[in-house]
């Protein structure tokens, strides 16, 4: 999330009463590995977006576990 302005290091704390809203970034365990991404829902799609351009973008399908 170099990009946002989250760098190596930094310390995360989370708010989980906060709802997951489209455009916010958010720490999720996907598939049973955490990841820092931004949410983006697109239509009936719903996608977790990297800030830096090495990772490339990742599809929420029904088979994963969020």
């Amino acid at each position: 999330m170099i990009g946002a302005g989250l760098e190596d290091g930094d310390l995360l704390v989370i708010d989980r009463s906060l709802c997951a809203k489209n455009n916010k970034i958010a720490i999720c365990l996907i598939d049973g590995d955490f990841t820092v991404k931004r949410i983006k829902k697109e239509k009936s799609k719903l996608y977790l977006m990297p800030e830096n351009k090495q990772y490339k973008p990742i599809e929420i399908k029904e088979e994963n576990e969020l």
